[in-house]
């Protein structure tokens, strides 16, 4: 296995993570820094106060350099937010020899980049969902197959411009170079998922603590991305309204005595907050307090069940839903998800992880972990296109160029 160390930067709405990993025998990823540091001026995925995330950014940074004992220069970044959108293309090219080779899929991927978007928006990430060689579909790698027209079809995921250069300067800030920008679920996925529920189908659900952020598998690969601008932070603000609490005393209050579902909280539980206003504390029934998380959560699952009904692919996912991130550790969230979607729920967080992971086997760090695992999975990429053919154009053999120029001509 490789021994280049990755970097993951998961800039979040409540919390920055970096970490610092490399890639041991039997694939484990040995986690060698750790940086974790309270997020700020990001509001539901996007920065609102470039000064106020860079600081935080760099403390990140910093921290997880001090851990590690190394420096770091570039990283990937994590990206969500309203302003991403993602659109389904097709590519065609013509096979340059009698074979396909990864310079054929390299050209078709491209065909299929150009697409009409908006001068103020930028690609983010061209998936492959499947291949077509001569008219025959379900190809999943066309690498050395015969053939003469290649196609392929591919998820696009697009982010404002301005937004992604906002992350890239605060990043940039810490004196680190964003190698790439990964979206949230992708890199969740990463982690969360298994083969059988990627091939089978099954949809991510991240919920994060200003977004939740979904992605849907068929078939081992993306069909559709969406990104929510509701999460954690939303129940929090419903809870510090509902009971009149600061936001700090709300969300222990959540994280502590917060149920998903009302009717299975004891009528006689109660426990003491003070609100504002109040000199002595106060008793407040825990059913009042899963009365409100209750109604935000079940309206976040609900608008997942929307998106996931508006991209035509709820009848593909037999496998069912896979949740992470943070607010996802509620209790009875799992449950109530099953109920509003009508389809097996799990919820998952990292694992298969040596080294500095105390912090780390939480749901919250699915999408810093996956990070890491998108940057092994890119080098690897490299590798075999290195090895499997040198840079530069693709010489023609001449066996093969009567047929080609036969199929130029009408």
């Amino acid at each position: 296995m490789m021994d280049e160390i990755v970097v993951g930067i998961d800039v979040g709405t409540t919390k920055v993570c970096t970490l610092v990993g490399r890639v041991e025998d039997e694939g484990k990823l040995r986690i060698l820094g750790v940086g974790i540091e309270p997020s700020g001026g990001i509001r539901k995925g996007v920065i609102v106060d470039l000064d106020t995330a860079s600081q935080a950014i760099s403390r990140s940074v910093e921290r997880a350099e001090q851990t590690s004992g190394l420096e770091i220069t570039s990283a990937l970044v994590s990206l969500a937010g309203a302003h991403v959108s993602s659109v389904n293309s097709r590519g065609v090219v013509g096979v340059s020899g009698e074979i396909v080779d990864q310079y054929d899929v390299s050209r078709a991927l491209e065909a299929a980049r150009a697409v009409a978007i908006p001068h103020n928006r930028e690609i983010i990430h061209v998936i492959q969902r499947g291949f077509s060689v001569d008219g025959q579909d379900g190809i999943r790698s066309p690498i050395g197959m015969h053939g003469y027209r290649l196609e392929v079809e591919t998820h696009i995921i697009t982010a404002a411009t301005a937004t992604v250069e906002n992350l890239r300067q605060c990043v940039g800030a810490a004196n680190v170079e964003a190698q790439q920008f990964v979206l949230n679920p992708l890199a969740s996925a990463e982690v969360v998922l298994t083969e059988n529920e990627r091939q089978m189908g099954a949809a991510v659900c991240d919920i994060g603590g200003g977004t939740t952020d979904l992605a849907i598998y068929v078939d081992g690969n993306v069909w559709h991305t969406m990104v929510l601008a509701v999460g954690g932070n939303h129940v929090t603000a419903d809870v510090a309204h509902g009971l009149r609490l600061p936001i700090a005393q709300a969300e222990e209050i959540k994280k502590q005595q917060g149920y998903a579902i009302r009717s299975e909280v004891g009528p006689e539980e109660y426990f003491g907050v003070r609100p504002f206003g109040e000199d002595n504390a106060v008793q407040i029934n825990r059913q009042d307090l899963a009365h409100i998380i209750e109604a935000r959560v079940e309206e976040i699952f609900s608008l997942a069940l929307q998106e996931i009904k508006r991209s035509g692919y709820d009848g593909l996912l037999p496998a069912g839903m896979v949740l992470t991130g943070g607010a996802s550790a509620l209790p009875g969230i799992r449950q109530l998800a099953s109920e509003v979607l009508g389809m097996p729920v799990r919820t998952a967080q990292p694992e298969n992880l040596v080294g500095m992971v105390d912090l780390l086997a939480s749901p919250a760090y699915s999408t810093s972990v996956g990070l890491l695992h998108w940057a092994v999975a890119m080098q690897e990429q490299e590798l075999n296109l290195r090895t499997k053919r040198p840079k530069g154009a693709k010489m023609i053999d001449f066996s093969g160029l009567k047929t080609w120029i036969k199929r130029l001509l009408p």
